[in-house]
C-alpha cells in the first residue's frame, strides 16, 4: 500500500528524486573531505555537516537560482544544494586554481554568484547581515528575489543576529533566517547556551513568524522553506525557522566531542538519519524503488571521487598571482 507524502510545495516525484540524489552527495561530498583532510591532502580547517544533508538539500530545493543565500563555516551542503559545480568545490578545497575561488577561499569561504552564493563565512553570525543587506537590495529593487541565510544555534546568541532580524522585521524585507540546530556550538550544548525553549520563539520578540521543524525531515524542510520563500516574494516580510538537526562528526576537524554520549550519537545515526529516513519514505510512496534508491548512491558515491581525481589534475596557482583578487583596482 503506497503512503501519500504531503507535498505543500508541489514538487513533482521527479524533483524530489533530485533532492534525494542531493542529500547523497553533500553526505558523500563531506565524508570524503574528512578522509582527504585525515590523510593531510587538504590543509586549513573544515567543518562537517554529516547528518544535516535534509536541512541543506530541502531550503535549497524551493529556491530559484536567482535567490541568494549566504553559507555558514559548515556550508558545503548548502553551497551543492544552491547549485554550485562540485568538481569547482573540490578544486577550492585543494587550493587550485580551477576552485571557485581560484582556490584563495578554502572550506569555509566559497562563493558562487552565478548560483547567487554570495558566500560561506567564518565568523559565527556574518551571513546574517549580508543577507538582510542583500535583501534591502531586492527590495529597493523591486525584484522578487529572497535570500536565505543560515545560521548554526550558536549563531543566534550573536549580535549580528539580532540586528539583522530587528532590521528585516522594521523594513518587511524578503529574507529568512534559517537556523540549523544542530544541538551543539562547538562542545556546548544549546540547552546551556540559550534559556529558551525553542530558538524560533526570539521571532516573537521581532513580530515576524517562527517555527520548529524536524529538520532530518526532508519534506518538513520543503515545505516550511516554500511557505517561507512565498510570504517574503509577496512582499509579507522574513521568518525565522529553527531545523533540528544533529551533526555526526565533531565541530571541526580536531573534535574529540567528549562533551556528548556514544549512546546519544548511535541514536540520531541510527533511527535520525535523514537520508535514511527519506529513502524509506520515497519507497513507501512509490517515487523510488530499492534498485532505483541504490543507483542514485552509488551515483552521487562516483561523483565525488570523481570530483577529488579533477581536483587533484588541477593546476596550483602561480606565486605571482598570490595577490590578485585580494585588493579592488
Amino acid at each position: 500500500m503506497k503512503m501519500s507524502i504531503p507535498n505543500r510545495a508541489q514538487l513533482s516525484d521527479e524533483e524530489l528524486i533530485k533532492i534525494f540524489r542531493t542529500m547523497w552527495e553533500i553526505r558523500y561530498f563531506d565524508e570524503k573531505v574528512d578522509q582527504l583532510f585525515a590523510k593531510g591532502l587538504i590543509h586549513g580547517t573544515t567543518h562537517l555537516a554529516v547528518g544535516q544533508e535534509a536541512t541543506a538539500a530541502g531550503s535549497g530545493a524551493v529556491l530559484r537560482k536567482t535567490d541568494w543565500i549566504t553559507a555558514t563555516h559548515r556550508g558545503h551542503g548548502q553551497t551543492i544544494a544552491k547549485g554550485t559545480d562540485i568538481n569547482a568545490m573540490m578544486a577550492e578545497l585543494f587550493g587550485r586554481t580551477t576552485g571557485t575561488n581560484k582556490g584563495k577561499g578554502g572550506s569555509m569561504h566559497i562563493a558562487d554568484l552565478d548560483t547567487g552564493n554570495l558566500g560561506a563565512n567564518g565568523i559565527v553570525g556574518g551571513g546574517f547581515p549580508i543577507a538582510t543587506g542583500a535583501a534591502l537590495t531586492a527590495k529597493m529593487k523591486g525584484t522578487d528575489t529572497v535570500t536565505v541565510s543560515y545560521g548554526g544555534d550558536g549563531a543566534t546568541n550573536e549580535g549580528s543576529f539580532h540586528e539583522s532580524i530587528n532590521l528585516a522585521s522594521v523594513w518587511d524585507l524578503p529574507v529568512i533566517f534559517f537556523i540549523e540546530n544542530n544541538q551543539y556550538g562547538m562542545s556546548g550544548s544549546v540547552k546551556k547556551m540559550t534559556n529558551v525553549e525553542n530558538i524560533s520563539d526570539r521571532a516573537k520578540a521581532y513580530g515576524i513568524p517562527g517555527v520548529t521543524i524536524n529538520g532530518n525531515d526532508i519534506m518538513a524542510v520543503i515545505d516550511t522553506t516554500w511557505e517561507a520563500v512565498e510570504r517574503a516574494r509577496a512582499g509579507e516580510g522574513p521568518t525565522l525557522i529553527e531545523a533540528l538537526t544533529y551533526r555526526w562528526k565533531g565541530h571541526s576537524k580536531s573534535d574529540a566531542k567528549k562533551y556528548r554520549t556514544k549512546e546519544e550519537e548511535a541514536d540520531w545515526r541510527t533511527n535520525r538519519d535523514p537520508i535514511k529516513l527519506a529513502k524509506e519514505r520515497f519507497i513507501d510512496a512509490g517515487i523510488l524503488t530499492e534498485e532505483e534508491s541504490e543507483s542514485i548512491r552509488l551515483a552521487a558515491k562516483q561523483k565525488i571521487e570523481d570530483a577529488v581525481t579533477y581536483a587533484k589534475a588541477s593546476p596550483m596557482p602561480e606565486l605571482d598571482t598570490l595577490y590578485e583578487n585580494v585588493y579592488a583596482d
